[in-house]
């Protein structure tokens, strides 16, 4: 890593350096646009319970009720329902799929537009549930508007990121919302673990606040291990030879253990919204009681549905990604095989079985990943916004995970473009 900073320092890579400072500009301008409140409205002092997910993922935003209290949340429930069409659902879908660069290119417009309607009901949504009846038609109508506006602004500000900067735009702006909240997080668990009342400090309260940190940080580098650790299904093609240092022609299809990566949680956690979302809409005194002691993430039986969605959507996800079929077939078309497995029916049926006992460890990693905040608040005193581990610092390490590796990629392509023009 040290090396990589290196490196990038050096007056080869300016160019580099313009681009991260680019994305770091443009991810002030998402920081401070949380503070921008939207006109004619206040502060959430009440609990947002299920809704907390995404006023962390926003930086705060929603509680806020800012401009981009939506954030880009709208947008991912878009693409997640346009690959999931994409699976032959539609056939539409599933031919631009198959058409390449232009495809996808015609995916991610349709995927923005279905976006923005998405973030326009949600908007519309929010303004009934936190004005209450007392508002009119056209205060929705304007509410509704300016979050839609300011989420529309975040999807061009991402791609701007992308095309100019450093990393995937909506992805680094996720991100960013996130670390935004971790600061204030920590103040509270000091202010709650070591101070009591006035300004008291104690020995006990100290080292119960180390502890925290600790077993923080410790959750952190075991989501790197997880999100690093990979199995090797070795392959070996039949028109290679083999040569004295064994076998030339062998490479390896690498399966991480999380292939599916936090979309499961983030699914799971929009379905048991559903409920609470209709009944702050409903105002219905019974389904709102049978909705906050059976359908809350936070009860018993919600809780054991959360659990199961995650390690459905963790399959179902899972298979999207690496389909099994068509890797059996290509791998037979360009004259591949796994050792010891016959091609066709067969390879198809092994990686089935390797994928599905990966999934199995990857879905558990993120049952613990996403119950421990759970846990960790019924447990403790604590307030609801100081937390250890959950879906955002899942999302964290993934983004940085994978800016560090573009970043890395960058400087190691450049390295070789200058090693060949001086040969």
């Amino acid at each position: 890593m040290f090396k990589t900073m290196k490196q990038l320092f050096t007056s080869t890579n300016k160019d580099l350096r313009h681009r991260i400072y680019f994305t770091l500009a443009s991810l002030l301008v998402f920081i401070l646009g949380i503070s921008i409140r939207v006109p004619g409205t206040e502060d959430l002092s009440s609990n947002l319970g299920f809704l907390e997910l995404l006023n962390t993922m926003g930086g705060g935003a929603l509680r806020n009720f800012s401009i981009f209290a939506l954030g880009v949340m709208p947008y991912i429930t878009a693409s997640i329902i346009m690959q999931l069409l994409q699976m032959d659902i539609i056939p539409y879908f599933a031919e631009l799929n198959k058409q390449g660069p232009t495809g996808r290119q015609k995916i991610n417009q349709i995927t923005r537009y279905i976006g923005i309607a998405f973030a326009f009901i949600e908007g519309y949504a929010f303004a009934f549930s936190f004005i209450g009846k007392s508002g009119t038609p056209m205060e929705y109508l304007y509410i509704a508007t300016v979050l839609t506006a300011g989420t529309a602004f975040l999807l061009w500000l991402g791609d701007q990121i992308t095309q100019k900067g450093i990393g995937n735009g909506i992805s680094l702006i996720i991100m960013a919302g996130i670390i935004a909240t971790l600061p204030q997080m920590f103040v509270t668990a000091f202010q709650n673990l070591v101070t009591f009342g006035t300004v008291q400090v104690t020995t006990f309260g100290i080292v119960k606040f180390i502890l925290f940190v600790v077993v923080y940080f410790a959750i952190v580098i075991g989501m790197i291990f997880v999100q690093e650790s990979e199995r090797r299904i070795p392959i070996q093609y039949a028109n290679k030879s083999t040569t004295t240092f064994g076998k030339a022609g062998q490479s390896f299809m690498p399966i991480k253990i999380n292939t599916a990566g936090v979309v499961p949680v983030i699914f799971a956690s929009s379905l048991i919204s559903i409920p609470g979302i209709l009944a702050k809409v409903i105002n219905n005194e019974t389904f709102s009681m049978v909705v906050s002691k059976y359908l809350s993430y936070t009860t018993p039986v919600g809780f054991i549905l959360y659990v199961l969605l995650i390690f459905l959507f963790a399959y179902f996800y899972t298979f999207i990604q690496l389909k099994p079929e068509e890797f059996s077939k290509n791998l037979q078309d360009n004259g591949g095989y796994i050792p010891g497995v016959r091609p066709g029916d067969d390879t198809k049926k092994y990686v089935s079985r390797v994928l599905s006992r990966l999934t199995v460890l990857g879905a558990l990693f993120l049952v613990i990943i996403a119950g421990i905040p759970i846990i960790f608040s019924n447990f403790t005193s604590l307030p609801t916004t100081v937390s250890i581990g959950g879906t955002g610092l899942l999302i964290v390490v993934g983004v940085a995970l994978e800016t560090y590796k573009q970043l890395e990629g960058s400087l190691l392509a450049r390295g070789y473009k200058r090693s060949y023009r001086r040969k």
